[in-house]
């Protein structure tokens, strides 16, 4: 009988992390509130088990990871061009996502999720056009986030 409570006890607690569980929306946008090529938000404040939907504002979006601004052990994210994708993140870390045919145009995000495990490791990664002056604001909301 013990035995039994505290597997329906641990049933419990593991169904009300998922319960805690949040969703965050993320509009990939051809004109948002801070100019064009935008995703809005573009810097998101998730826990391990939140999900994050990326929904396109048209057929020329798409989201995915940029190489180096992942932490270890997590996976990728390629969405598909107009598509919406979904992500649960469960690694902790920075991640920076861009819209591949956009990135030069500033088209990015920053995602910490939990504790900023690989910030210097994101910090260093270099990037082109209009990204180079969009990253330093969104890593400066990641001290004021934690």
């Amino acid at each position: 009988m013990k035995f039994h409570l505290i597997v329906a006890a641990a049933a419990l607690l593991a169904l009300a992390g998922v319960a805690n569980a949040e969703e965050h929306v993320v509009q990939m946008l051809t004109k948002g509130e801070k100019g064009s090529m935008v995703f809005q938000p573009d810097f998101i404040k998730a826990a391990p088990g939140d999900t994050i939907k990326f929904v396109p504002g048209d057929k020329t979006h798409n989201v995915e990871t940029i190489k180096g601004m992942l932490p270890d052990g997590a996976q990728e994210i390629k969405g598909k061009m107009g598509e919406t994708t979904i992500v649960t993140m469960t690694q902790e870390g920075v991640y920076g996502v861009k819209c591949n045919p956009h990135y030069g145009m500033g088209m990015v995000a920053l995602i910490v999720v939990g504790k900023p495990v690989n910030l210097d490791a994101a910090q260093a990664v270099k990037q082109v056009g209009k990204a180079k002056t969009v990253f330093p604001a969104l890593f400066a909301q990641v001290t004021k986030a934690n």
